[in-house]
C-alpha cells in the first residue's frame, strides 16, 4: 500500500492549475505556509484532506485559522511541518520521521540522522530566478519515497 502526500508551500495567493493538477490523486496534502489567502486551502481541500500552517506572509483574521508548526502522523510517519526551517525548536530525534518546510523558495530533499528534511520550493509566484516546484513523499512498507516536480516541465 501506498500513501502519497502532496506537499506545496509558498503559493502567496496563487494556486497554479500545473499544481493542481500535479497533486491530483494524493491522499493528503501538506501546505508549508505562506498560504497567501484562504482560497488555497480551500482549492487543495478538493483535491485531498489538507494540513496548512501559517508562514510569515499570512496575516488577518483568516491566518489566524493555522498553526505556526503543527505534527501530524500520515501512513505510520510523525511528520512536522514549519514555515521556516531556521526556526525548528523540537528535538528531531524524539520519533519524528519527516520535517517539512518552506520560507526559502529553494526546493531540497535531505536526510539527516535518519530524518528526511523535505522543502517542496515554492509554487507561487516566481522568486528571482527560482524554479517554480511542489513535491510528493510516497509512504510505503519499504520506505518514504520523496521527489520535487518542476511546474514548467523542464
Amino acid at each position: 500500500m501506498i500513501f502519497r502526500i502532496g506537499i506545496i508551500s509558498d503559493t502567496h495567493g496563487l494556486l497554479r492549475p500545473e499544481a493542481e493538477r500535479g497533486l491530483a490523486g494524493v491522499d493528503h496534502i501538506i501546505h508549508a505556509g505562506d498560504i497567501g489567502r484562504p482560497e488555497i486551502v480551500d482549492a487543495l481541500r478538493q483535491i485531498a484532506p489538507v494540513t496548512a500552517i501559517r508562514g510569515n506572509v499570512d496575516s488577518g483574521e483568516w491566518a489566524r485559522d493555522y498553526p505556526d508548526t503543527n505534527l501530524v502522523r500520515l501512513a505510520e510517519k510523525s511528520i512536522y511541518v514549519l514555515h521556516d526551517l531556521k526556526t525548528l525548536k523540537v528535538d528531531p530525534s524524539a520519533g519524528i520521521d519527516v520535517i517539512v518546510s518552506g520560507h526559502s523558495h529553494v526546493p531540497k530533499i535531505d536526510t539527516v540522522g535518519g530524518i528526511l528534511y523535505l522543502n517542496p520550493g515554492s509554487a507561487g509566484p516566481r522568486r528571482f530566478k527560482l524554479p517554480i516546484t511542489f513535491a510528493t513523499l510516497e509512504l510505503t512498507p519499504d520506505g518514504m519515497r520523496p521527489q520535487i516536480h518542476d511546474l514548467e516541465g523542464d
